[in-house]
């Protein structure tokens, strides 16, 4: 095999490869980095594609790092590219989500984002 044809079977295995979607955040509410002027009853991820829901993980904390949701994370009955978790009443102040979440095609894809509560 000439070194012509190896690069052209090595660009179209990495082609095939990067065919495969991995499930990235498409939108949230409350919106990334967005101010609220009253705290949300939840908060609800949606995503780029379905998501494997015994992988998927969706936390918010306080700014100490103090868990505030209700630990009840799950997906959408309707939609399932949409991750939802209630919260606790929270005051004023800074949150952080957390999600860690498996598409139904076995990527894992993670981050993080804050939103605040009140002026």
């Amino acid at each position: 095999m000439n070194l012509r044809s190896l690069f052209v079977a090595g660009y179209i295995a990495l082609a095939a490869a990067g065919a495969h979607a991995h499930a990235l955040l498409d939108h949230a509410e409350p919106r990334v980095g967005s101010q609220v002027p009253s705290a949300p009853a939840e908060v609800r991820l949606w995503f780029s594609e379905p998501l494997e829901g015994a992988f998927s993980t969706l936390t918010v904390t306080d700014a100490s790092g103090r868990r505030v949701d209700r630990g009840d994370a799950q997906l959408d009955p309707s939609n399932k590219a949409l991750l939802r978790v209630s919260l606790q009443a929270v005051a004023p102040g800074a949150y952080s989500v957390h999600w860690r979440v498996v598409s139904v095609d076995t990527h894992v894809t993670q981050g993080d984002f804050v939103f605040r509560v009140g002026g």
